[in-house]
């Protein structure tokens, strides 16, 4: 019998958390509870991804776009954000998270912001799980926010354009110093990127699977990861080392 290979780790694994509200419709329960249990998901996928080697983690909990939910729902998925500030402070406290806030944060009430800035504050020493949750986020949001620092910048004559190269602009992101993601998974069976960080995913591999988010478990991430393991990765037809 052939030895099985050992499986080379993405470094960061992007998660679009797809699936919450038909998974509890599923049930004959309200899309709300549906969240509740996508948000534990959330920490246990976090723990079994450290576990495995995968070094950071970001996941899409609420887009630009999801304020044009119902209100009664969007209500709710603040109340769900409020509890789950203070639980991930304390999950990061025990598993040396660093905990890290894509998006615009202008967007959300003042007791999250500040819930966030506590959160990421108290957590950004920790050598454990780099862990991003991307919040009031939209990758055209994001990419027109650079825009209008470089606009700044170049009218207050501190740039010219020969000073904006990739780097330079990748350094204006919500996502400065972290490493793109090697892999995307998306659950529910969507296949679209839903304005996920559209500069961050052009050599990313993707992968979808049917499970909606609450039941997407740790034998669910690794089939991505053995997935990704049958990749080529190539970058401008170079294979990668």
């Amino acid at each position: 019998m052939a030895e099985q290979k050992e499986l080379v780790m993405p470094k960061h694994v992007a998660i679009i958390l797809d699936g919450n509200g038909r998974w509890a419709k599923s049930k004959g329960m309200p899309r709300n509870y549906g969240h509740v249990q996508g948000a534990k998901n959330v920490e246990v996928i976090c723990e079994e991804a450290y576990k495995m080697g995968i070094s950071y983690l970001t996941v899409y909990a609420f887009s630009t776009e999801n304020w044009n939910r119902p209100k009664d729902e969007v209500d709710a998925l603040m109340k769900l954000l409020r509890n789950y500030m203070k639980t991930c402070l304390t999950t990061a406290k025990k598993n040396r998270m660093c905990v890290r806030v894509l998006g615009d944060k202008t967007g959300l009430d003042e007791d999250i912001r500040k819930r966030i800035a506590q959160l990421e504050e108290s957590t950004k020493d920790n050598d454990g799980l780099h862990f991003q949750i991307a919040l009031n986020y939209g990758g055209r949001d994001e990419i027109i926010r650079a825009v209008k620092r470089i606009a700044e910048k170049a009218a207050g004559g501190e740039i010219t354009g020969s000073d904006i190269t990739e780097d330079y602009f990748s350094g204006l992101l919500d996502t400065k110093g972290l490493p793109e993601p090697d892999l995307l998974i998306r659950t529910c069976n969507e296949q679209r990127i839903s304005n996920f960080l559209l500069w961050q995913l052009a050599y990313t591999e993707f992968y979808f699977t049917p499970h909606a988010w609450p039941d997407f478990s740790k034998q669910e991430l690794v089939k991505a990861v053995e997935a990704y393991n049958h990749r080529d990765r190539r970058y401008g037809r170079i294979e990668e080392e």
